[in-house]
């Protein structure tokens, strides 16, 4: 933050993204150790974020803070990690709080919550090597290509472009707000999907497809 305000004189937005993968398992199996270090880089470091940028953008009465959620913080069951969720239940809510504080000094605080984008952090949830799990990506696009009504995984720059939005002046009157970027998969069950259970009912109900 120093060093934007020293070479641009102002600082416009914040992106808060950094991240990583979090313990998986049951709440028995957790190590406290470990669930401390996921809150720290998943939530701490958001709070330290717009902890350090808000007097600055006080200052100039203007800026934009973008947190990244997930929709492991909106519904339980899509994040390999309770704790990963858990976090991101936390970083969603702290961004509404904080936009309720500084929105009345003309900064607007809002989050967005990626779907199954297709990035190294799943394989890194299942204990691979960095270099390992950022080869995994392609893998990835192939299993959630059909996980959303959308056709196609989520890939990074579907995040960016969210981000470029609400860092933008396109975006001055939304503020508190959680950006889903997920291709619709929090919607609902999949039309296919729900078609194919309505036949397998009428099946068991000895009625055929008809």
């Amino acid at each position: 933050i120093g060093t934007a305000l020293d070479k641009f004189g102002r600082l416009d937005c914040l992106f808060n993204n950094a991240g990583g993968p979090a313990q998986t398992g049951g709440i028995e199996g957790l190590e406290v150790d470990r669930f401390d270090a996921a809150m720290a880089t998943l939530v701490r470091s958001v709070m330290l974020g717009m902890k350090h940028a808000a007097p600055a953008m006080k200052k100039q009465g203007a800026g934009s803070i973008i947190n990244n959620g997930s929709i492991a913080g909106r519904l339980a069951g899509f994040s390999s990690s309770l704790v990963y969720g858990a976090a991101k239940a936390a970083v969603n809510h702290l961004t509404k709080c904080v936009a309720m504080e500084l929105g009345e000094s003309g900064i607007r605080v809002n989050s967005i919550s990626p779907g199954a984008i297709a990035t190294g952090i799943f394989g890194k949830a299942l204990g691979l090597t960095t270099d390992a799990a950022e080869k995994t990506a392609a893998t990835m696009r192939e299993i959630y290509k059909t996980a959303q009504p959308i056709q196609r995984a989520g890939i990074p720059d579907d995040i960016a472009q969210a981000a470029v939005f609400l860092a933008s002046d396109e975006s001055t009157f939304i503020n508190g707000h959680d950006l889903v970027v997920d291709g619709g998969i929090t919607g609902g069950r999949n039309w296919t999907a729900q078609q194919q259970g309505y036949v397998a009912l009428r099946k068991a109900f000895d009625h055929g497809e008809g």
